[in-house]
């Protein structure tokens, strides 16, 4: 199974962030959980987008607060898919999440909602699970029991 690449861009980030690691740890879906910052590690950024497909990573999550570029950012660089996740900082997260979710044509970044994780996880399990059916299979045991209210020991805010 290819794994996700959940990225940050700063160490503050880490107590919404992590909400995505808890998601794919309960999907049994592999994960590295990194901070690196588009404006004051950039070079750290590039590489890391650039060896991404390589190193069997398949999504990467890219969550970040105000300018928010880290994730227009690695969407340029790579054919992965990224999944955006602006996140509250100054305004609210407004400015976090206009940055992430208007991007030029050609570089997509799916984005969630702002402070997202959880959902930015769910849809790397969803991608994911294109291709391996013993993920699909969780996936849908799970839709199925958050439907009917019964999933507790899997559920996530």
């Amino acid at each position: 199974m290819r794994s996700v690449s959940v990225l940050m861009g700063s160490e503050k980030d880490l107590p919404v962030m992590e909400k995505a690691a808890e998601t794919l740890e309960r999907f049994e879906v592999p994960y590295d959980l990194l901070v690196m910052s588009a404006h004051k590690s950039l070079d750290r950024v590039l590489a890391h987008a650039d060896q991404a497909r390589a190193g069997g990573v398949g999504v990467i999550i890219a969550g970040a607060g105000k300018a928010a570029h880290l994730a227009g950012v690695v969407a340029a660089r790579t054919t992965l898919p990224v999944v955006g996740v602006p996140l509250s900082a100054s305004l609210d997260g407004l400015d976090a999440l206009l940055a992430t979710v208007q991007m030029p044509t050609g570089v997509p970044v799916a984005t969630v909602g702002i402070d997202g994780a959880a959902n930015a996880a769910l849809l790397a399990v969803a991608i994911l699970a294109l291709d391996d059916p013993a993920l699909t299979e969780r996936l849908a045991s799970y839709r199925e029991a958050l439907a009917s209210g019964s999933f507790k020991e899997i559920h996530v805010q």
